[in-house]
This record gives C-alpha cells, sequence and structure tokens, in this order.
C-alpha cells in the first residue's frame, strides 16, 4: 500500500495500482493529493535515486471512481499501452470490465428477466462534452463535436430498488458509463452529476460517491507480450447491499 493506493503489480516497465474512490488520477490543484503525485513520490523513495521518476498516464478513470489502473515506468511502455488501448476495438488486446449499482428499472427488468442469467445488451450513443460544467451528454447522431459511445451491460442481481450491473467498456468518452446508464433510465447509485435522487441527497450522505468500480485490467505486458489480467473487489457504498456472507 502506498497510502490508501494499493499496488497490485510493479515492475521496471509498469505499475498497476487499485484507485480509490475520491483520488484524482491527475490534478491541475497543486494542493490536491493526486494518484501520480503520490506514485512518483513512492517511486523516488523506492529508486534512491535523485531527480523526478517517470510516470505514464495511459488511461483515466474519473475522480470518483474505484478500481484498477495501469502507468508506464518508461516512455517506451507509455507508447506500447497507449497503443493497445486506442486500437482495443480492433485487437480485443485492452479489456475494460465495470461494475456498478444503479436505480432499478422495472421495464429493463421486464426485458431481461425471460433471458438466460447475465445475458449482454449493447448501448450506443453519442456523446458531447460540455468542459464548462465538467459534464456529458447524450445527443443526435450527427451532433457536431459528438462521439460515438458503446458499451455492454448485463443486469447480475436486484433488489426492490437496485441493481448489480456488469459492464465492458468499448470506447472511452468522457463519464461515458455515468452518461449511458443514466441516458437508459439506469442512473447510478451516488452519482449526484447524474442521478437526479442521488442530487437531491443531503446531510451525511454528501460525500456519497458513484457505484462504479472498474474491477477488471487486461492488456498485453509492453515489454514481453504476455497476457496481463487484474481484478479487484468493489467496495463501500451501494456496493455493500451485494456483498456475499
Amino acid at each position: 500500500m502506498v497510502g490508501n493506493i494499493g499496488i497490485l503489480y510493479e515492475d521496471p516497465y509498469i505499475l498497476v495500482c487499485r484507485k480509490p474512490a475520491g483520488v484524482p488520477v491527475q490534478s491541475a490543484n497543486a494542493r490536491v493529493k493526486d494518484m501520480v503525485s503520490i506514485l512518483k513520490l513512492y517511486l523516488l523513495e523506492e529508486s534512491g535515486k535523485t531527480g523526478e521518476p517517470y510516470l505514464g498516464i495511459v488511461h483515466r478513470l474519473d475522480q470518483p471512481v474505484q478500481g484498477v489502473i495501469v502507468f508506464a515506468k518508461t516512455k517506451q511502455a507509455a507508447a506500447n499501452l497507449s497503443s493497445q488501448i486506442a486500437d482495443r476495438k480492433g485487437s480485443g488486446q485492452v479489456v475494460k470490465r465495470y461494475c456498478a449499482v444503479v436505480r432499478r428499472n422495472a421495464d429493463i427488468y421486464k426485458e431481461t428477466e425471460t433471458e438466460t442469467a447475465a445475458e449482454y445488451q449493447e448501448l450506443t450513443d453519442y456523446l458531447q462534452r460540455d468542459r464548462r460544467t465538467n459534464t456529458s451528454y447524450i445527443v443526435p447522431k450527427g451532433t457536431k463535436g459528438a462521439k460515438e459511445s458503446k458499451l455492454r451491460y448485463a443486469i447480475l442481481e436486484e433488489t426492490e430498488d437496485l441493481s448489480l450491473v456488469d459492464i465492458e467498456l468499448l470506447t472511452g468518452r468522457h463519464h461515458q458509463i455515468r452518461v449511458q446508464l443514466s441516458g437508459a433510465g439506469m442512473p447510478i447509485a451516488g452519482d449526484k452529476k447524474y442521478d437526479e435522487k442521488s442530487a437531491k441527497t443531503t446531510g451525511t450522505r454528501e460525500k456519497e460517491t458513484p457505484a462504479l468500480c472498474a474491477y477488471s485490467l487486461s492488456f498485453l505486458h509492453p515489454k514481453t507480450g504476455k497476457q496481463m489480467d487484474f481484478t479487484v473487489l468493489p467496495e463501500g457504498g451501494a456496493f455493500e447491499k451485494f456483498r456475499k456472507e
């Protein structure tokens, strides 16, 4: 552990971590502790060398999101991983899986309750980002600046008012999962940006974060080409309602 960051794997080329909810990958505010500054200090102390160590960002997780993230420790590794991520639709080398707890949608449940367990459905939308408000929203196809966004999801479990959903991310857009699930009538519990019910909560729930976890990440090692697979269990919040004893 480095602070509250879990180190899942490390070698001379890559650093794989568990990102806690609420910690940004990289912040423009120098007073905010982010993943990059914390991990660079860790690498500096571990190496015993002088000078700022290299740590390449090849993908990101939203600040409120927890889960697996990989960093590159060399520029060559960064280039390789970035190429894999950019080409993941065609190559299948990089697979990102998420789980989320969403507001149960009775209509969607009716559509899927007669199907086999964990049958996946695909969502395709066109998203546009508003940098002024740091939000994204669904717009009609052909809208200037809109980007095609795809994911696959399956409902794994249900309670009276919540659903546990497994998600495979097929494209990587700003707030993509949060926006698409909300647009499909399944907003993520605790997401104050895209879930009206969570946005209206006050008091002890003000620090609640979206119940979204990047629980699985697979890629090819940038040096050896070996298949690398990492998985974590989601923690806290609405996830606890689905935890097995």
